[in-house]
């Protein structure tokens, strides 16, 4: 089994200059490993974090854009795995953390538990890719092809629970102030090297 922190920070280390948007128990861990990213934290409103990525890979094309989404999350969501699949954009992956609860608001078990089947929703929905990864190597050893995909792609990761939630962990910046400051980061002309 994953630990959504060793994925999390295989993922800042290889993600480049893309768009992230963790979710709910993704985000504090995300908030110490890349304080500074282009990222915008999906705290607050459940199962928000898979149609917010799809507008951000919409309005940014040219960005590849990294969705941290929870089994609980998108369970409340479930219509964004076909929004996404129709919009058909190329620069989405979409992680799932599976862990077969509602870990933020206290680890009561989601419907249906660990026996839910998200790879074959979103390739039912037409992701053009989708698969599962129950170990961190082979993560590890298939990250920079899962970076590099055309999406949409959904890649279901079987992972533990978080060493911390946003009830437990303290400090984020509210959204509101977190939309204005990507949009300042994004508006910046890119380094050419």
């Amino acid at each position: 089994m994953l630990k959504p922190e060793g994925v999390l920070g295989a993922i800042a280390a290889a993600r480049g200059d893309a768009i992230c948007v963790p979710t709910m128990t993704t985000a504090p861990a995300w908030r110490t490993l890349a304080p500074d990213d282009l990222s915008v934290t999906c705290v607050g409103f459940m199962g928000g974090a898979s149609a917010l990525g799809l507008g951000l890979a919409l309005a940014c094309p040219d960005r590849r854009v990294v969705v941290f989404d929870g089994d609980g999350s998108l369970l409340m969501q479930l219509g964004s795995l076909a929004t996404i699949a129709g919009a058909a954009p190329r620069n989405l992956v979409h992680f799932l953390f599976k862990n077969g609860v509602y870990h933020t608001s206290g680890a009561q078990g989601i419907p249906g538990g660990l026996s839910v089947d998200f790879v074959t929703m979103a390739k039912g929905a037409g992701y053009r890719a989708a698969f599962a990864i129950h170990d961190l190597d082979d993560f590890k050893r298939r990250l920079p092809e899962i970076l590099k995909m055309e999406g949409p792609a959904f890649v279901e990761l079987h992972t533990g629970l978080a060493e911390q939630t946003p009830m437990t962990a303290r400090g984020g910046v509210p959204f509101p102030q977190q939309v204005t400051d990507l949009r300042a980061k994004l508006l910046r002309p890119r380094a050419t090297t």
